[in-house]
Order: structure tokens, then sequence, then C-alpha cells
């Protein structure tokens, strides 16, 4: 239950990190899955198309054959996306006079907010 919950979690995390730009300082989600579960991908997931969740979902799918160290890549990754989450809502809160007065125009993601409320 736990495993699944956290899949689902990284999944839609992962499509608002995708959309939102990278706000994650030193590692980010997705290289710590990738160097925790490296075995794991090669071993069951190799062959898999990435996007959409399709490589999350073959993990999910070999759950009961992942090593420690992938389990806690995944946890670690979800944390890290749970950390990002707060702070862009944080952010959006404290700064939604700002954005909309400062930065209507400004195309979301890729930095593109952020970059725009600092030269405001």
């Amino acid at each position: 239950m736990i495993m699944k919950r956290t899949m689902v979690l990284l999944a839609v995390v992962c499509m608002i990190f995708l959309l939102c730009g990278s706000v994650f300082a030193g590692k980010d989600p997705v290289t710590t899955v990738t160097t925790g579960c490296e075995k794991e991908l090669d071993t069951y997931c190799k062959n898999v198309t990435m996007g959409e969740g399709r490589v999350l979902a073959c993990l999910y799918a070999h759950s009961d054959k992942l090593s420690g160290r992938c389990e806690y890549a995944l946890y670690d990754a979800a944390a890290q996306l749970e950390r990002a989450i707060a702070a862009l809502t944080f952010v959006a809160s404290e700064c939604k006079d700002d954005l909309k007065s400062y930065c209507s125009g400004v195309a979301i993601g890729k930095g593109r907010l952020l970059k725009c409320l600092q030269e405001a």
C-alpha cells in the first residue's frame, strides 16, 4: 500500500516538476531514482519507453523485487518532490499579487517566473 501511494505521488509530482521547471538545489528526484534503482532499471525496465510515468509503472510492477537501495531512492525522491511542491505552493501564495502584476505574460516553466520576480 505504501509503495503504491509513493509511486502515484511520484508520478503526479514528476509531472508538476516537468511543468514548473527545476526548483531543486543539488540532486533532483530523477537522478536520485536513476542512481538508486540503476540495477532494477537495467534488469526490469530497460525496454520501457520514457515518459508518462511508464518507468515508475515498471518499477511498481516489480516492486516485490526492488532492493532496499532502490526503495530508499524512491522514498527519497518522493520527499524531495514533496518539499519542492511545498516551496512552489508557498512562493505562489506569497507572491501571487506580484506574479499577477509583473509576470502575468510570462510562460510557466524553466524558472521563467522566478526570474521575472527577481528582475521585478
